[in-house]
């Protein structure tokens, strides 16, 4: 009890607030890449499976030294007379053969991949005013709960449909998660300074998730099965839901906040907009490769799962490093426009760059560019979107960090959707082009958050 009230004291308030935070993003992230690194090659040991016996039984998959044995259970599915039938290793076969089913498989992966980011978009903007009206701490224990529930699902979901719920869950508590977290955070650092600082640090917490969650998925599962990343996660969940209802006590909690800009006022403003923009296109470049990368390797290279993971260790490793970098020299320099420019255009041309990789050498240094600049991005426009809140409306922030997630989720929801389709009728390569332009257009946009003007200069321009 000594200890709680020590962590409780004000001196150290901020710096725990820092930490559940930092846990929240850490978590939620890892649970996205952890899924990510595993889906591809779990659906496409499904679908041998299915087109093998035409069923839609619940699946078991077990490793067995290099390979995976896919198989259904003997009394659902009699034709198999109780023997397992070995997934399609893609060292033992011709990539090149697969092409068709691995086609198949890109739909079902980006349906599963937006799935998260469309409940989280539905989501958010009921749990931003909620925010600003009962409080962070609550949403927060909440967060925490229903991410615990989505990782047990995912643990012991054996079938597409029961996934797609799971991913349903991630979507609710990361929701709560991020939207709450950040705006506590906007709200415990008044001073710009010290706020892209912590959110640099917080972004770390995100950077961490990213980097652990690719390789350890893919190796666990590899080596010991497809439950046991999830289960893992679920105890940090439990830990950091625990940390945060010890030291805020959430229950008890009686939060009178300042009624803070409507969120369709907020909507309206063009900076706003701007700087949300430029968290979704830089988002989309990620989702995009998140999505149709592992497939293409699987096709392409014949990668096997664990390179299915580590190949996206260099993206993070340097998207840690460029979150700490810039979240503080862009608001120590008012600089934040053109770091965010930069990042952008530079996204955008190592995402077209893609297209003439030939190996897994390649993609990984590709893959570190693509996440300093996305790290540069997100790092200085966080932030920033508080600032624009402080300048131009009521300093109360859960309603804009619900547009900045709204931003990622359309980001992550539009990438993963238009990869699948795109891929099957023209190509990897194409998408890659097209995401990539896209971008680059944008990034000049952000010149206009050089020096937003103050809302009393809006207001007598007319504005």
């Amino acid at each position: 009890m000594g200890l709680l009230s020590w962590l409780r004291q004000d001196t150290r308030l901020k710096n725990m607030v820092l930490l559940v935070v930092f846990i929240a993003l850490f978590l939620d992230h890892m649970l996205l890449s952890v899924v990510v690194s595993i889906l591809p090659s779990y659906l496409y040991e499904a679908q041998i499976l299915s087109s093998g016996n035409g069923t839609d039984s619940p699946l078991i998959v077990q490793p067995v030294g290099n390979r995976s044995v896919v198989y259904t259970p003997p009394h659902q599915n009699p034709a198999l007379s109780g023997d397992s039938i070995p997934a399609q290793n893609s060292h033992d076969s011709n990539c090149s053969e697969t092409g068709d089913q691995l086609d198949t498989v890109n739909i079902k992966v980006g349906l599963l991949l937006a799935s998260k980011s469309t409940v989280q978009l539905v989501m958010n903007p009921f749990v931003g005013p909620l925010t600003d009206r009962i409080g962070y701490h609550l949403l927060m224990c909440a967060g925490f709960c229903i991410t615990i529930l989505a990782t047990i699902l995912f643990a012991f979901s054996s079938s597409f449909s029961l996934m797609l719920l799971a991913r349903g869950l991630q979507g609710v508590g990361g929701s709560c998660l991020s939207v709450a977290g950040m705006a506590m955070l906007a709200d415990t650092y008044k001073d710009e300074k010290a706020r892209g600082r912590a959110m640099g640090i917080a972004f770390s917490g995100l950077a961490l998730g990213l980097i652990a969650g690719a390789p350890f998925g893919s190796l666990m599962y590899q080596f010991v099965g497809k439950m046991s990343p999830f289960l893992v996660l679920a105890v940090i969940a439990v830990l950091g839901g625990g940390l945060h209802s010890l030291i805020f006590q959430p229950s008890q909690v009686q939060t009178e906040m300042e009624k803070g800009t409507p969120l369709l006022t907020l909507l309206r403003d063009p900076y706003i907009l701007i700087a949300a923009g430029a968290i979704c296109f830089s988002t989309l470049v990620i989702a995009v490769i998140e999505a149709a990368l592992p497939i293409w390797m699987i096709k392409t290279m014949c990668a096997s799962k664990w390179q299915l993971g580590i190949v996206f260790l260099p993206d993070s490793i340097s998207y840690l490093i460029a979150s700490n970098i810039f979240g503080h020299l862009s608001q120590k320099h008012n600089k934040s426009w053109l770091c965010a420019s930069i990042g952008m255009i530079t996204a955008g041309i190592t995402t077209i760059s893609f297209r003439f990789s030939k190996n897994i050498y390649h993609l990984l240094v590709l893959n570190a560019f693509i996440g300093f600049s996305i790290g540069t991005v997100d790092s200085t426009i966080m932030p920033l979107m508080g600032r624009l809140v402080d300048i131009r409306h009521r300093p109360v922030y859960g309603s804009v960090y619900a547009i900045a997630d709204v931003a990622i989720c359309i980001g992550f929801c539009v990438g993963p959707a238009i990869s699948g389709p795109i891929v099957t009728s023209i190509g990897f390569p194409w998408l890659m082009a097209i995401v990539g332009a896209v971008t680059i257009m944008f990034a000049p946009l952000c010149i206009f958050l050089v020096n937003p003007p103050r809302q009393e200069e809006s207001i007598s321009k007319g504005t």
